[in-house]
């Protein structure tokens, strides 16, 4: 599709989408292209800029596309981290000994929450205790 801006012989300027060029001439000469404020049939194009894609144009669109693209990760990262919260209980500093308690049987299976230094999160892992960090996602993220 091709834009061109276009103006009648009483000054009125607007715009026009055509196929191809030889498509605005068809129409003209058939008088099929009108002025849409008064009706005239004497339609020309103007001057217009041509819309070249710059790598610059290229590189802002695909800067919007990604900032987008995060902000829906974060969303559904938020979504996630809330979930997760509302159905767990939150153990705080005791997580690694309410871990090894729930894995060992010693405690009721359950979601829980909590606090662990990278030493604790090792031996967990290593007593082959399943765990996962929950991602801290700052507030002033949109």
């Amino acid at each position: 599709m091709i834009k061109y801006s276009l103006s009648c012989d009483n000054a009125h300027t607007f715009e026009g989408w055509f196929s191809e060029s030889a498509d605005f001439d068809r129409q003209v000469a058939s008088g099929f292209l009108t002025c849409p404020v008064c009706n005239s049939a004497s339609v020309s194009k103007t001057l217009m800029a041509p819309s070249v894609s710059t790598a610059r144009k290229k590189e802002e669109k695909q800067a919007m596309v990604m900032d987008l693209a995060r902000q829906e990760a974060i969303a559904k990262l938020k979504e996630a981290v809330a979930a997760i919260k509302a159905n767990a209980e939150d153990v705080g500093e005791k997580f690694p000994e309410e871990a090894r308690k729930i894995h060992y049987g010693e405690a009721d299976a359950r979601g829980i929450i909590g606090q662990a230094s990278l030493g604790e999160v090792r031996d967990l892992l290593d007593e082959g205790i399943e765990i996962a960090p929950l991602p801290v996602i700052p507030e002033d993220t949109n």
